[in-house]
């Protein structure tokens, strides 16, 4: 019964996701419900010393990210810069090869610190004028947006600032930058694989006579030609992230050590900082930072016009999002202290590879929460210490586990109730019966990539 219970709870909170109701009211009430069906006397009690200890640690250690990421995403967005960088890559590469640009350019664009959820807003317009161009169907669009979006630069890719590769450095103490040959091979083969998979949807639909399409929906205007920024300067801030990030995780140990402690005045307590915990962290805000004040300096006049509203717009999205994920981390403890789970826990315990365990707990959460960030947050909140323990007796690296449990919250995630997936195919204008297949192909490309790296790591040993 206590696994029904477990079972239940899951899938009532993935219906609730997937109808469109907020998960920060309802994840407490999936956890609480599953409480009280289990012992209802401790339902007031892991409420308040569980569920929201939990959340509110979460959004301690993360919001600051959340919070500067979406910033920059949107300074990126006023300047200008992002409709540079799109027009510039597109007339590297070729408009005649459109889905190449679309998946180069939000490639670029993540892996750069811009929110992939501004990165669908800012591509969009110039997916579609080079798809209608090119005779190739605006159904194809969500899933090539999604490719370059959603895959490698969200989680293989070492050093890659977004959430997903820097919630398992507080769990493993690593850094953005783990086991970085790894994620080059997993990002390797979602990239050929993916793209090898579009083009042949591509050829088959010319083969079949198919266009663009008409009597769409959300068409966007046509893309204006007017003055952009240099391309070297619009990308100079996505550059400046990366690299400030790589000399920031090398700089703040040198500057604190392994812990740092300090006496506020008025306290003869000392509050100790365990720096080893949170270097990735520091590392990716002030990487941030930096970005957002070199948009600043070079475009502070198309800036500062809208940058009011803009940010307020960037303050209530990284709001959302990061109370989301922390709703999922509180749920994800709850349940990771009821008997039901432990069942759960005993049944992937059998599985007796430690990163296949790791991989199918992480990915399976990642598919029934419809979020890379929460399932993997619920997964290394309820079993980190059991994938560590199993990686120590068998003499596999932290950094291999922080690569593993990243690119497999990346994996199953995007099935139909993902957010991510709601909003790319509203912005386009299409429907889950028009786009999804492809979505759910590129889905399965970035699952398998786990597996591919899984396999690298035991045949080559490389990290």
């Amino acid at each position: 019964m206590s696994f029904i219970v477990v079972i239940l709870a899951l899938l009532f909170l993935m219906f609730v996701a997937y109808r469109g109701y907020s998960v920060i009211l309802f994840a407490p009430v999936a956890a609480l419900g599953a409480v009280l069906l289990t012992d209802p006397s401790l339902v007031a009690p892991m409420f308040t010393s569980v569920f929201m200890e939990k959340m509110v640690g979460f959004v301690k250690l993360y919001f600051p990210v959340f919070l500067l990421g979406a910033v920059f995403g949107k300074v990126i967005e006023l300047s200008g810069f992002s409709k540079s960088i799109v027009s510039s890559v597109i007339n590297v590469v070729g408009r005649q090869r459109a889905m190449l640009s679309i998946v180069l350019v939000c490639g670029l664009l993540t892996y750069g610190g811009v929110s992939l959820f501004v990165v669908v807003f800012a591509v969009y317009p110039f997916a579609a004028e080079m798809f209608r161009q090119g005779g190739i169907p605006k159904r194809l669009i969500p899933g090539t947006i999604a490719l370059g979006a959603f895959t490698f630069t969200m989680d293989s890719l070492p050093g890659t600032p977004q959430i997903q590769n820097i919630i398992p450095t507080t769990f493993f103490n690593t850094t953005t930058w783990a086991a970085p040959w790894l994620g080059l091979i997993g990002t390797v083969f979602i990239l050929v694989t993916g793209l090898l998979y579009l083009d042949w949807c591509r050829r088959r639909a010319a083969a079949n006579g198919e266009g663009y399409g008409s009597n769409l929906l959300n068409e966007p205007e046509p893309v204006a030609d007017g003055k952009l920024a240099h391309p070297l300067v619009a990308l100079l801030p996505l550059v400046l992230v990366g690299v400030m990030n790589k000399l920031f995780t090398a700089w703040i140990p040198m500057l604190y050590g392994s812990s740092h402690e300090m006496t506020l005045a008025g306290s003869s307590k000392p509050i100790t900082t365990q720096v080893s915990g949170v270097v990735a962290i520091w590392a990716v805000e002030a990487a941030l930072l930096v970005g957002i004040c070199s948009v600043l300096l070079f475009a502070f006049g198309a800036v500062k016009e809208k940058f009011a509203e803009g940010s307020k717009a960037a303050v209530g999205g990284a709001l959302l999002a990061s109370m989301n994920t922390a709703s999922e981390y509180g749920f994800g403890a709850v349940i990771a202290g009821l008997p039901g789970f432990l069942v759960i826990a005993d049944a992937l315990k059998s599985i007796p590879n430690p990163l296949v365990n790791e991989a199918v707990t992480v990915t399976t959460l990642a598919g029934v929460t419809g979020s890379a960030s929460g399932g993997l947050s619920i997964a290394l909140a309820a079993m980190s210490h059991t994938f560590i323990e199993n990686a120590q007796a068998a003499g596999i690296p932290m950094e291999v586990l922080h690569r593993v449990a990243a690119m497999a919250s990346g994996g199953m995630d995007t099935l139909p109730h993902n957010g991510a997936v709601i909003t790319l195919l509203a912005v386009t204008g299409l429907s889950h019966r028009q786009s999804y297949k492809d979505i759910f192909v590129v889905t399965m490309i970035k699952t398998a990539a786990v597996f591919v790296v899984i396999a690298a790591y035991y045949l080559t040993g490389i990290v």
